[in-house]
């Protein structure tokens, strides 16, 4: 049987922050058959804009010419984006672990977000398994960043797994690698293995 691919995305940027922490020991914890990789380049993808995002418009006019004499068959969509959705195709599924910044989500994760959505209703990520989870300051360890982002991926395509919820308060983790928080790093386990499991 097949691997079960999970695409993992990331929202800090920061190399040492407790969400890329948390992402490592998805990675080092996937239980046998199930394999999660990394996307690395979401502080490469620019900012959504329709104008050079042509995937899905014709590129003749009504007399055959190209518009403008302008090619835009795809190849104006950045590299970094084109990257984000191809390995959003290849995912059988998608883990979210992201923090909280002022009160909501990481703009690289929306501007992320934006870019899987489209073309509208031909998403990457269209009806494949998707949960959110991650670690904030605070008591509630970035639940209402997690809650937004649950409610934007819903609208942009993947079928979203609401009951699977992990937000982690930092001070739980007192400053250490999550993998030495026996709790922390079952609970995580978990999410994996259930995710897998909404696969097909």
């Amino acid at each position: 049987m097949a691997d079960v691919n999970v695409l993992v995305l990331v929202g800090s940027l920061r190399k040492a922050s407790v969400n890329r922490q948390l992402a490592e020991l998805a990675v080092e914890s996937a239980p046998e058959g199930v394999v999660l990789r990394v996307f690395d380049g979401l502080g490469e993808v620019p900012f959504y804009n329709e104008d050079i995002d042509n995937e899905d418009i014709d590129n003749e006019d009504i007399d055959g010419e190209d518009i403008d004499g302008e090619d835009i068959d795809g190849e104006s969509v950045p590299e970094p984006a084109r990257a984000l959705r191809a390995a959003a195709e290849a995912a059988d599924a998608a883990l979210v672990v992201t923090p909280e910044y002022n009160g909501s989500i990481p703009g690289v994760l929306k501007n992320a977000i934006d870019w899987l959505s489209r073309p509208w209703g031909q998403s990457a990520l269209k009806d494949k398994p998707l949960a959110v989870v991650g670690a904030a300051l605070g008591r509630y360890g970035g639940k209402w960043a997690h809650d937004e982002t649950r409610k934007s991926f819903g609208v942009a395509g993947p079928r979203v797994i609401d009951d699977l919820e992990l937000s982690v308060p930092a001070a739980l983790l007192d400053g250490r690698h999550p993998r030495e928080n026996a709790e922390v790093a079952g609970a995580l386990r978990a999410v994996i293995e259930k995710l897998a499991a909404a696969v097909g």
